[in-house]
């Protein structure tokens, strides 16, 4: 897993939207230097999340729908990514010829299990308040 440019982008967003009442995409990429289009699939994505508020009209904009006291990097990067796996093995719909090969079970896969959670519990530390305060 990379935690790819939508993911990174998603958080410039956030960061963008934090700070003020309300922002068209027009002020989030000039802030936050994102192309328009990349900009409204990641809203797209954050809205249906609920971590963003979108509105329609003449001054229609967005918003957050929750304060960066409430929000990690885990909320954001499995808005964008829900299948948030540092390899697709982890997926419980995959299946592994390596795995139980020879009644032997794969010993690596159990590893990268206890990586994934670690992982995930290091999205989750800290929240985006806390990491924009340390700035």
């Amino acid at each position: 897993m990379l935690i790819t440019r939508e993911c990174d982008y998603a958080v410039r967003v956030i960061r963008a939207l934090s700070g003020a009442e309300r922002l068209s995409v027009g002020e989030i990429c000039e802030r936050e230097e994102i192309t328009a289009p990349f900009a409204y699939k990641i809203l797209k994505k954050l809205q249906k999340a609920k971590l963003v508020r979108g509105y329609r009209g003449v001054h229609g904009g967005y918003s957050m729908n929750r304060t960066p006291g409430e929000i990690t990097l885990f909320d954001i990067y499995t808005a964008i990514d829900p299948e948030l796996m540092i390899i697709e093995c982890m997926d419980p719909q995959y299946h592994c010829v390596r795995d139980n090969r020879d009644k032997t079970p794969c010993l690596v896969h159990r590893e990268l299990v206890e990586i994934q959670k670690e992982l995930w519990k290091l999205f989750q530390r800290k929240t985006l308040q806390e990491l924009f305060d340390s700035m």
